[in-house]
């Protein structure tokens, strides 16, 4: 219940963010200001309104943090979550084609008349 009411102000903070973010004009946008047009008699004044909208922005951006890594520490202490391959049973890998079960036969002693090979072996000739 408690992880659910912070996903929805997490939910909530991030939707605030990004309309304050879309509210707010760049600092090119001020100098029309200057000119007078028309944001000079706004609510919060010619320079208030900025400093508003990034203070409450910056405040939310501290919500949507804090409710981060409270969902990462409550995600991380449910001990129901376990791993997808967890509970897949390994499946049983058939031998391939062509093989048996019964184990190879040993390699025969080497005759110690047959001289050891060296270097690379004799290629037959091409015709």
């Amino acid at each position: 219940m408690l992880q659910g009411l912070i996903l929805v102000f997490h939910v909530l903070a991030a939707g605030a963010i990004v309309v304050l973010v879309l509210l707010q004009h760049g600092k090119g946008a001020d100098m029309g200001a200057a000119f007078g047009s028309g944001s000079a008699g706004s609510l919060f004044g010619s320079s208030g309104s900025a400093n508003f909208l990034s203070r409450v922005t910056a405040i939310l951006a501290t919500v949507f943090f804090c409710t981060s890594l409270l969902l990462t520490y409550l995600g991380s202490q449910n001990t129901r979550a376990r791993s997808l391959m967890e509970s897949v049973p390994a499946p049983a890998v058939p031998a391939p084609a062509g093989t048996s079960q019964v184990p190879a036969p040993s390699a025969p002693a080497a005759d110690p008349s047959v001289p050891a090979p060296t270097g690379m072996a004799a290629q037959p000739e091409k015709k």
